[in-house]
Order: structure tokens, then sequence, then C-alpha cells
């Protein structure tokens, strides 16, 4: 935990309250935290500040802000992944979360099994988001959508995704291209499944505007994928 975020609520007045108690618990035993110390806070969905801890309980700590600190700034990047195993789902989420992907989609293919769908870990990723939010220091969450039907959204979602300034490319070992590197422009990156696309998948994808990119003959699974692909872009930034 590399900041601590708090709803907005908590912030209205001159002196600020955190009492979530996993919170509260990790400031205690890991950080031990005393009155006087100084701790970074976020507001979800605003800036964060440097404040000082005012009094410490066991149901609460209360803090005042001191100066705004700037937050850091979120990669221009629509990740788009065919929904994985569950156990990789919840590392995958809080990965790109703390590598600041500003939008992520979670979509169905061939080779997504049925039951992933079931999974209660979806219920669960506001909470994976907020561990991604506090290790990187970010207070902005990403925007998260679930898609069950491959084709309705390849047609009908993934175009307005896609302009001339804001191309779109799906890793695929088998394409001629390379995926570029050190880009200075916004995009969008689709990632399948650890079986990967089947071969009319991948073929939708590029008649609906996506260019087909290689990394290598090497084939690489979904969580290892995403933060290559994403520095190896990005890695000016």
């Amino acid at each position: 935990m590399n900041i601590v975020l708090l709803d907005p609520r908590q912030t209205e007045s001159e002196i600020w309250t955190m009492s979530a108690r996993r919170q509260l618990e990790h400031l205690q035993q890991h950080v031990q935290i005393q009155v006087g110390d100084t701790l970074k806070v976020g507001i979800r969905e605003g800036q964060r500040y440097l404040t000082e801890v005012v009094d410490i309980s066991e149901k609460a700590v209360r803090l005042k802000p001191l100066k705004e600190e700037a937050v850091p700034a979120k990669l221009p990047v629509t990740l788009i992944v065919a929904l994985p195993r569950p156990k990789v789902l919840r590392r995958l989420i809080m990965d790109a979360v703390t590598l600041g992907v500003e939008k992520i989609v979670l979509l169905h293919s061939y080779r997504v099994d049925k039951s992933y769908w079931q999974t209660p870990f979806l219920q669960q990723l506001d909470h994976y988001i907020e561990l991604g939010l506090e290790q990187a220091g970010d207070t902005i969450a990403p925007k998260i959508e679930l898609y069950k039907r491959f084709k309705p959204f390849v047609e009908d979602i993934l175009p307005g995704l896609i302009t001339a300034d804001r191309p779109a490319y799906v890793a695929h070992p088998y394409a001629e291209n390379s995926m570029p590197f050190a880009i200075e422009y916004p995009c969008t990156i689709v990632i399948g499944p650890e079986g990967g696309f089947i071969p009319y998948e991948v073929e939708l994808l590029i008649q609906n505007g996506c260019q087909a990119v290689s990394l290598g003959n090497r084939i690489i699974r979904t969580e290892t994928v995403i933060p290559y692909v994403l520095g190896r872009l990005f890695s000016t930034r």
C-alpha cells in the first residue's frame, strides 16, 4: 500500500478520518504509524495529498492535509482481454491498474470456458482495482466493461474505439508484422485467451479495423504478455 484511498465523503472537513479495517490493520501492523507521521492519501477519482497523522485510535486514524501532490498519468490505452481463468483474472486486473491502463474490456471468445463468467471474482473487481491503485499511488480507476458475446462486440463496439489516430493491435504470434514499440499515440490492444484466438476470430478482428501484430514466435501467458506489451509500446513514458 503506497497510498491510502479515501472516499470523498471522508474528506469534507478540515480533518479527514480513515476507518476502513483493512487499511487500519495495514498501517498499524506493517507501517506502524505514529502521531506526527506523514502519510500519502488519495481521494477516489480525485487528487492525492501528503497528510499528517493527528490522532490514532482502534477504529480510526485522523489526518490533516498538508499539500497536494500529482496523480500519476494514465497510459492512453484500451486493453481488451479474453476473460482468463479466475485466479489469473485477479492478478491481471491488479497489474493492469498498477500499470495505468485507461480502460479494460473483458471479452468472451471461443476458447474461454463459459464457467469463467460465473466466478465470484467478477463481483470483486472493485477490490482488485483498489489494490492496484494503492500499489501505484493512483486515485483514478480505469473503466471496466464486460462483453459475453464476441461477434457483436467486434462488429458493433470495437470499430467505435478505432480511429486513424488511435489504432488497434491484436497480438497474434503468427502475424507477419511486428508489434510497434515506443509509440507516442493512444491505442487499443487485444489479447486472446491462453489457447489464443481461433482463425475466425482473428479474421473478424482484422475485418473490423485491428492490425494483427506479432511479439515473436514464443507463446506467452496472458498475465505475462500484458506488462510486456505495455512496456514495449509505452517505453518512452
